[in-house]
């Protein structure tokens, strides 16, 4: 079982950019799948972007484009998300999860998760 922790969250300006991290701990991420999800108050948890074991990704949200762009290290146990063009309704709590194989945006798919990084867009 993979322990995560996230970090990097904070408050941004609309327009800037973060960088998130997810720092696993355990057996290490080579074999896994991992993927960002958000969740903001009110609102239902949703599928951020997705890295898969061999290293190619999906972005949830944009479909494509530089806007979210998601990276591994494998030797570093690291996963990091970088955000940029931030705009309010990116705000919210993110968290990393983690699963064998093939990525999923479904979040039950999901067996280990953090405990999230709040992100809050704002002036």
């Amino acid at each position: 079982q993979l322990r995560l922790v996230e970090s990097g969250g904070g408050l941004v300006q609309p327009g800037g950019s973060l960088t998130l991290s997810c720092v696993a701990s355990g057996p290490g991420i080579r074999d896994y799948a991992i993927t960002w999800f958000r969740q903001a108050p009110g609102k239902e948890r949703e599928g951020v972007a997705c890295i898969r074991a061999r290293g190619d990704s999906t972005d949830y949200l944009e479909r494509g484009g530089d806007r979210i762009i998601i990276s591994r290290d494998n030797a570093k146990d690291t996963v990091t998300l970088q955000m940029h063009r931030l705009k309010p309704e990116d705000s919210g709590k993110y968290y990393c999860a983690a699963r064998p194989g093939y990525c999923s945006g479904s979040g039950p798919q999901y067996d280990d998760w953090g405990k999230g990084t709040p992100v809050t867009v704002s002036t």
